[in-house]
């Protein structure tokens, strides 16, 4: 407990303080925002606001975790160093795309497909790693069953063949890793909007590895009428104090990034989010539950694919005023302050039914 106490409050303090000094040495790199002249007019403002705030995330991240590994002389785990992997993994790829807008003044960096395998490649080691370095107990990092809330049934070891399976878990987790960072990049469109709900759902982990470490079945104190219910997830404290310090980082960062905000994420930070939401999920056994704990990002992704898909099919025609679905929202004069607030809402309230599906299917066994 002491040690995500720590990773929280340091990774905080790291970016509620250094942000300021990285503001004004983006200011001096010329790294700012590119606002396509297309947008929202509301948006035209916002141009060379300083942006790859990613940056301090994640300094702000490795800072707090393990300065407070240091503090509280408790040791590295491989679990919270796989988050860290694809975090700062996914980070170089959308601090490559930010750096290219930033240099060719465009709101283009890398092309999708180039973004697209930049995941790929991140999400593939990642994959690989995660199902290596067995605990004492033999438990790897991640496993090839797929899991809600934990593992269920149904396992890629069903296909029997070795390279099969391998094949199958990793197309699996490229798959997650995919939907999640982009989803969150998606969001990032709107001063604090992916920041804070990022905090609401990463928030949502550190409740989750709490409790799946004090019902952990390899606990030496837990009581046998509660082994049906106990969880086998390898390192589970370690994933909440690794979530601890993101969520730190994050109300730290949120400080000068509501609005108007003095810095954005950037793809460098977004991606970089999404990657570290993935690993969580992943990593905790609750794949599908993460549908629901970042409902807030599958929502606006969900509404750019209907509307492109539609817009293609209709040859022109838009079911909403404009995508991602809070640019409908500034379209028909909402505030951004209001927006952001109420996706913040909506946001909550899925990560609320999504700890308390996760709480509920424990007492219900």
């Amino acid at each position: 407990m002491k040690t995500l106490l720590a990773a929280g409050a340091l990774s905080m303090v790291f970016s509620l303080f250094m942000t300021p000094v990285f503001i004004r040495l983006f200011k001096r790199l010329a790294w700012g925002q590119f606002i396509n002249m297309d947008g929202p007019e509301t948006h035209h403002v916002k141009r060379g606001t300083p942006t790859m705030g990613g940056i301090v995330i994640v300094l702000a991240t490795l800072f707090g975790y393990f300065v407070a590994l240091l503090v509280t002389q408790r040791g590295v785990s491989i679990s919270a160093l796989l988050v860290l992997f694809l975090m700062v993994g996914l980070a170089v790829v959308g601090f490559i795309d930010d750096f290219i807008k930033t240099h060719r003044k465009r709101s283009l960096g890398l092309g999708p497909a180039a973004k697209l395998i930049g995941q790929i490649v991140v999400g593939v080691a990642f994959a690989i790693l995660a199902l290596n370095f067995p605990d004492k107990n033999g438990v790897t990092p991640a496993s090839t069953a797929i899991s809600i809330v934990r593992d269920t049934h149904i396992d890629f070891d069903m296909l029997v063949i070795p390279a099969i399976i391998v094949i199958a878990f990793v197309v699996w987790v490229c798959v997650i890793v995919m939907a999640t960072s982009n989803g969150v990049n998606l969001t990032d469109g709107l001063d604090g909007l992916a920041p804070g709900s990022s905090i609401l759902a990463i928030g949502a982990f550190v409740f989750i590895g709490f409790w799946q470490d004090s019902q952990n079945c390899f606990n030496p104190h837990l009581a046998s009428d509660v082994l049906g219910k106990c969880y086998e997830v390898r390192d589970p404290l370690d994933l909440a104090i690794i979530a601890a310090a993101i969520v730190g980082a994050l109300i730290g960062f949120l400080w000068w990034n509501t609005n108007p905000a003095k810095i954005f994420l950037g793809d460098t930070g977004s991606l970089a989010l999404g990657g570290a939401l993935a690993a969580l999920a992943i990593l905790s056994r609750t794949e599908l539950l993460l549908v629901v704990i970042g409902g807030i990002f599958v929502i606006v992704a969900g509404q750019v694919v209907i509307q492109l898909t539609y817009f293609k099919l209709t040859k022109g025609k838009r079911i909403w005023l404009a995508s991602p679905l809070h640019h409908h929202f500034e379209v028909k004069g909402w505030a951004e302050v209001t927006i952001v607030v109420r996706f913040w809402i909506i946001a909550g309230l899925l990560v609320a039914a999504g700890v308390g599906s996760f709480y509920l299917e424990w007492v219900s066994r």
